[in-house]
């Protein structure tokens, strides 16, 4: 077992195909996943990304995308060893919040200009 795990679920009232499309620019990866490099395992286009963990911490991470009602729920899931010396408690809480992060990222950007309680607007990012 890994003594960094994390795992988190948001959901997002847009497509899973809309939502990858922001999930997969890498412009974002260095904000949202600070001091880690991240290379694609799999992209699963409007089902997620699994990606290898390198950096300060080695391991793999996965944004997994479940269709639900009118969007998807984001679940996020990190599971490493710090690469170096670090308290496994404080790590798992900075990155708890790094994936927070990451999500409610995602859910403006793909929700931007839908009113709470209406319908999405697909209009993509």
């Amino acid at each position: 077992m890994s003594s960094v795990q994390v795992a988190d679920q948001t959901f997002v009232a847009a497509p899973g195909e809309v939502v990858a499309q922001v999930l997969g620019e890498r412009r974002r990866w260095r904000r949202w996943f600070p001091g880690l490099d991240v290379q694609v395992k799999e992209d699963r286009g409007g089902k997620g990304v699994r990606w290898v963990v390198g950096g300060e911490l080695v391991g793999t991470m996965e944004v997994w995308l479940e269709p639900s009602l009118d969007g998807v729920i984001v679940h996020y899931f990190l599971h490493a060893e710090p690469a170096g010396c670090g308290d496994p408690a404080a790590i798992t809480r900075t990155r708890r919040i790094a994936g927070k992060t990451m999500s409610f990222d995602l859910k403006a950007e793909t929700e931007r200009g839908r009113a709470p309680g209406e319908p999405p607007l697909y209009a993509g990012p």
